[in-house]
């Protein structure tokens, strides 16, 4: 789960980090106001949506009166971002957070991300605040540091002090740069945190750091341990389908293509879309209904699969061992009476109770296409399409 800037920073300022001052608008009077508490000078309006690169978008301004930080809101609030993390389609801005300016000296990039490789927290620094980190890695590797920290023995010193280095900060500097990345590793472990990117970290003229972005993704399996960060999900950034499928228990991620996928287990549905793309095919999603996924759970399922415009067929790819073949083509011919199956369908199943499963399909008076292998399947599947 993804968190928008403010509420970052919200979170961050509950470790001592340095945060600067800020409010959350939806109108732009309420945008002039909180420049006027603010102080009245420099300030910076910021688009809150779920997606880097909005300054280049136009979704972030400095304004150096409230009437320019008023003119900037009316331009902003309601504009629909474009930028290369959400798409042509881009994100409406339904509101934008107006923080406090500050003196700025020197800008660096900073990110805390779990490492699976090294089954560790790694942080990420660079001297190129402000720049996409992606970039910085293809045009300027050299100036990346990632520093791997042992969970058992946590963040050390001298790994600090090799940071601060690297940042050109010097010695002198490492107190401070230790406290601030002991403050992030406690918020990453404390919170379950997925990804904490600071970009940019700056060192103002005044010789201080300061957090100036923040962005934070949310370990979704650990969210059942924070009730705070649940409260914090926005529905408006959700993509529809998505946050069905999070209501629902169901593992969902939108893709590009045209071909529905219904699995059961991760590696299956990476295996089935594998598989799909070898056949010259390209899947609309990655849908796993787990593998104790009820009647209903299926139906369900089902229902988002058929709810996606772009989605021309349909390929069911299920191996019953907890879950029972039976229980998937109950829930696969209770969606399609519902919703009316306008597309081609083609299910392979294969495990418990697949006898049953396949006498529940064929008795269904549905038009199904009935496959034994992945690969029959996939060769299918996208023979309907084309």
């Amino acid at each position: 789960m993804n968190l928008h800037e403010y509420q970052s920073k919200q979170l961050l300022a509950r470790y001592g980090l340095p945060i600067l001052p800020g409010f959350l608008c939806y109108t732009p009077g309420e945008v002039e106001a909180a420049a006027d508490n603010l102080g009245g000078g420099i300030c910076v309006v910021k688009a809150q949506v779920h997606a880097g690169g909005r300054g280049k978008a136009g979704g972030v301004k400095l304004a150096k009166s409230p009437a320019e930080a008023l003119a900037h809101a009316k331009s902003i609030i309601g504009m629909t971002l474009v930028t290369p993390q959400t798409g042509a389609k881009g994100k409406l801005v339904r509101k934008v957070y107006v923080e406090g300016g500050c003196a700025i000296e020197k800008e660096f990039y900073l990110s805390l991300i779990v490492d699976r490789a090294s089954r560790c927290v790694s942080i990420v620094a660079s001297t190129e605040g402000g720049m996409e980190i992606e970039e910085v890695a293809h045009k300027s590797p050299e100036k990346i540091l990632t520093i791997s920290i042992d969970p058992r023995v946590g963040l050390q010193p001298f790994q600090s002090l090799q940071i601060a280095l690297k940042l050109g900060l010097g010695v002198a500097k490492h107190p401070p740069v230790h406290a601030l990345l002991s403050a992030l590793y406690r918020a990453f472990l404390e919170q379950d945190l997925a990804m904490l990117e600071i970009n940019p970290l700056v060192l103002t003229k005044e010789g201080n750091f300061v957090l100036l972005d923040a962005k934070i993704s949310v370990d979704d399996s650990a969210l059942f341990r924070h009730k705070h960060l649940q409260l914090m999900m926005d529905y408006d950034e959700q993509d529809p389908k998505d946050l069905r499928a999070t209501k629902a228990g169901l593992s969902y991620v939108a893709l590009d293509g045209n071909i529905g996928c219904m699995v059961n287990g991760a590696g299956l549905a990476m295996a089935t879309m594998d598989i799909i793309k070898m056949k010259g095919g390209e899947p609309a999603n990655f849908l796993d209904v787990g593998g104790g996924a009820k009647k209903e759970t299926v139906a369900e399922a089902f229902r988002i699969l058929l709810s996606d415009s772009q989605v021309k067929a349909i390929l069911v790819n299920i191996f019953g061992g907890i879950m029972k073949c039976d229980v998937i083509a109950e829930g696969i011919v209770a969606a399609a009476r519902e919703l009316g199956v306008k597309v081609p369908l083609v299910v392979r199943l294969q495990g418990t109770n697949v006898e049953l499963g396949r006498k529940i399909l064929a008795e269904s008076g549905l038009t199904i296409t009935p496959a034994g292998t992945m690969d029959e399947a996939a060769t299918k599947i996208v023979a309907a399409v084309k």
